[in-house]
């Protein structure tokens, strides 16, 4: 069983909801990222989320945009995040996305790509702007080395998409919860419950909700719908606002709270 199933079937024995935490990999560096990842890990996070920095990141709003250019700025690059992910499986064996888009996997090459990161550890990925009628070329070779190739859902999504999704999809569903690019929002979509029921009417992964998700209310409110949820934007401000020990502190309060407000 993949590590990804594993903590799922872990959290369903405990009726507990998945806490999905996003950062982007080399913000401000590779080795703090290394470092949060731990510290994430300790105070709740069930799954992480690795950004892999891009020089157009279109559907992302202007936090995660200038996290990527700090990350580029540090000189990240993939061959390095998956060096990170490497060293964290000596110490960890939470489950690691890597999120992102499409061009710096094409630029390495999906066989290459799937080997080496199932290799170092990585779980999934998750390519923002890879649709699944068009990922045959990842999810063929991800599928031989044991990577889960995870999807978007959105409320604009038809019933097709929906069952390609189902169909190729494995790990969980990504589910967004708004229109638009990333961003902290104030409020929850008032059509959740509506869009949500209809997805896992034909989902049998389980679905994370994601965008816009910003307070520990908010985490609730949405994880009484979805299987977990995904936080984001909200985190990766705090590495522009904080560093150091104060990004330790401010990071870990954040995420227990979070952690607390599923439970």
């Amino acid at each position: 069983m993949s590590r990804l199933a594993t903590r799922f079937s872990a959290l369903q024995t405990k009726q507990s909801k998945a806490l999905v935490t996003f950062i982007t990999a080399g913000d401000p560096n590779l080795s703090t990222t290394e470092e949060m990842i731990y510290l994430l890990e300790d105070a709740g996070a069930d799954i992480i989320e690795l950004g892999v920095p891009f020089s157009d990141p279109m559907a992302d709003g202007p936090t995660i945009q200038l996290s990527s250019e700090r990350a580029l700025t540090s000189g990240t690059t993939l061959h390095g995040i998956l060096d990170v992910v490497r060293k964290v499986r000596t110490r960890s064996a939470i489950p690691i996305i890597l999120m992102g888009y499409l061009n710096p996997v094409h630029a390495y090459g999906y066989d290459r790509f799937c080997q080496d990161a199932s290799e170092a550890g990585v779980d999934g990925v998750l390519l923002v702007d890879m649709p699944p009628e068009e990922s045959l070329e990842l999810t063929v070779p991800a599928r031989r080395c044991g990577l889960d190739v995870i999807f978007l859902l959105t409320p604009t999504s038809d019933a097709a998409r929906i069952s390609a999704v189902e169909r190729l999809g494995s790990g969980f569903v990504y589910y967004v919860t708004v229109t638009g690019v990333t961003g902290a929002r104030t409020s929850v979509s008032t059509t959740l419950v509506q869009e949500l029921s209809r997805v896992k009417q034909t989902i049998s992964l389980p679905v994370m909700a994601g965008f816009g998700i910003s307070t520990p209310a908010q985490a609730a409110e949405v994880g009484c719908l979805a299987d977990g949820v995904v936080v984001g934007s909200a985190i990766v401000k705090l590495f522009e606002q904080y560093c150091g020990e104060q990004l330790k502190q401010k990071l870990s309060r954040y995420v227990t709270d979070l952690k607390q407000a599923l439970s």
